[in-house]
């Protein structure tokens, strides 16, 4: 029986692309372009993979994740995307993902990705193998833990170069307390500026450059 699978991407052609080779090889039940409509499509169809970049608007993939797998979903995920740094990729397998792999290399290695997972093992890239494991055996860093799911949601927004009044409106929360979570970012992530901000959002994976 082929697996069936959710494919999130925000990039149209990428996503046509890989909706294509996933055809070849399992049911594509639906195709979502930001992280919220993840979360509410892998609760409605329960799907047995989700291939999912990394950096999504409204929510992360990694972030999404994380929620699904919090209220007990048994989606297996397997995170297709450009980040090559093996923090990003440590991250994605602490909280659960099932596989990682790169964009530059899909194709072949989605199709083995796939069946890896269905067997129940995990697929990492050969390409961040050995950087990744080194990554996972070192204690994990300060700026990926203790961050609240709302203020992740934040910390993407501002790197994306949204003002406070933007944020606001698309969180559904005021203009203080979008402040506040600024405020409790820079002490929690001992960052002096809004640069400073950014640059982590880059290494957490939340935004690409």
């Amino acid at each position: 029986m082929r697996p069936q699978i959710i494919l999130a991407d925000d990039h149209l052609m990428v996503a046509e692309g890989l909706g294509r080779l996933i055809g070849d090889v399992a049911d594509l039940i639906a195709q979502v372009t930001d992280g919220r409509q993840l979360v509410d499509a892998v609760r409605r169809l329960q799907p047995d993979i989700v291939v999912s970049d990394i950096t999504m608007p409204v929510l992360s993939g990694l972030d999404a994740m994380r929620e699904l797998k919090a209220a007990g979903s048994r989606s297996r995920f397997i995170f297709l995307t450009v980040h090559t740094e093996p923090q990003v990729a440590a991250e994605a397998l602490r909280a659960g993902a099932s596989g990682y792999l790169l964009k530059a290399a899909a194709g072949e290695e989605l199709f083995e990705a796939i069946r890896a997972v269905m067997a129940g093992r995990v697929y990492l890239t050969p390409h961040v193998t050995k950087d990744v494991l080194r990554a996972i055996s070192q204690p994990e860093g300060k700026e990926a833990s203790h961050l609240t799911q709302r203020q992740r949601e934040v910390l993407q927004l501002i790197a994306q170069g949204k003002r406070m009044k933007a944020i606001a409106a698309e969180l559904h929360i005021s203009i203080r307390t979008v402040e506040d979570h600024k405020s409790q970012l820079l002490h929690t992530l001992d960052a002096n500026s809004t640069a400073d901000l950014i640059k982590l959002a880059l290494k957490l994976g939340l935004v690409s450059e």
